[in-house]
């Protein structure tokens, strides 16, 4: 299916009562899931808006989400590094299992492309591989020397992406943990000397469906990195040689940082979830050229992005309370 992402608008707003920090759709498509400043997972019907929240299994913010392939569970990670899973469509939801999965901040989650290994990451610099199933450790992979932001797993399952705060960007043999390669996104890393601050770091990766191209999102241009004063930047690599082939950019957006990437399903349109000074925006790259090809606006600061299954709607957390969800149209409509 070709897409008019220029024809972009938001179809459905729900509100919580605290700011939102994370949000995925369920794989078939039910629900959209979210973390927020609090300490429970809100469930929201697609049909509906309906909300439901899951309560008893965190003591923080729930940072990140993913779920089980058949949609059975949804798997939650918090501040406190507590892993959670949930049954997801349960009418009172409580933990079906709890585990102490990291030393401080899970900030992220990723599910294998075959739904058995679950990826998670954060400040303890590990990045652990679970069983999705029974959440027993598979392994550790240890190599990172800064805060780990974001995992992606290769389309091929082979292989897991992680990035950190230095720009340094993994590339792990799932099967043995060893590092094959590292990729240099040290663009997206800034150090202020007078502020004696790092900032920025490896936000969002995303490979393409051909394997072609690897990016990793974050931000540039910090000038004044305690005053939020910087852009969004998208590094595209070749996979094969590993060069950056485009410095992906979207000028003047204040403020700006990518916070998750994906691909659409025509396989070569990138698009990226940016907070800014001025709201949240829906980016999006092709190859060909350096500057985002059309900018979606949404009306408040956005944290999390996720691209339902039908490759249609996104859905976006943002701080003013709301979950948003976006359709992309398809062309001739």
């Amino acid at each position: 299916m070709e897409l008019d992402f220029t024809q972009a608008h938001v179809v459905s707003e729900w509100a919580h009562d605290r700011p939102l920090v994370c949000c995925r759709f369920d794989p078939l498509g039910r629900y959209v899931v979210c973390g927020a400043e609090d300490k429970g997972v809100h469930r929201f019907a697609m049909a509906d808006g309906a909300k439901t929240s899951f309560t008893g299994g965190h003591d923080s913010w729930v940072m990140a989400l993913a779920f089980s392939k058949d949609g059975n569970y949804v798997m939650t990670g918090g501040a406190e590094g507590r892993l959670v899973w949930w049954e997801a469509a349960a009418e009172a939801p409580q933990p079906a299992r709890s585990i102490d999965g990291h030393k401080g901040w899970i900030r992220s989650m990723d599910l294998s492309p075959d739904g058995t290994l679950l990826a998670t990451a954060g400040n303890d610099l590990i990045v652990r591989l679970w069983n999705a199933a029974d959440g027993t450790l598979v392994r550790e992979l240890a190599g990172h020397e800064r805060h780990i932001y974001c995992t992606a797993f290769h389309p091929n399952g082979q292989f897991l992406m992680s990035g950190d705060l230095m720009g340094t960007l993994k590339q792990w043999n799932v099967a043995t943990g060893e590092v094959v390669r590292e990729f240099d996104a040290s663009a997206l890393h800034n150090y202020n000397g007078g502020q004696q601050v790092d900032f920025g770091g490896v936000r969002g990766i995303a490979v393409s469906p051909d394997s072609k191209y690897v990016a990793a999102g974050g931000l540039h241009k910090a000038s004044n990195p305690l005053g939020s004063v910087h852009e969004p930047l998208v590094q595209l690599f070749d996979w094969e040689t590993q060069e950056v082939v485009k410095s992906q950019i979207a000028e003047g957006i204040a403020r700006g940082v990518i916070w998750r990437l994906r691909y659409l399903s025509d396989g070569t349109t990138l698009m990226g979830a940016c907070g800014g000074a001025d709201g949240g925006f829906l980016l999006f790259w092709n190859a060909e050229g350096e500057k985002d090809v059309h900018r979606f606006q949404l009306p408040n600061l956005l944290r999390d992005m996720d691209l339902h299954a039908d490759g249609i709607h996104v859905a976006t957390a943002h701080y003013d309370r709301n979950v948003r969800v976006t359709r992309l149209a398809a062309k001739g409509e």
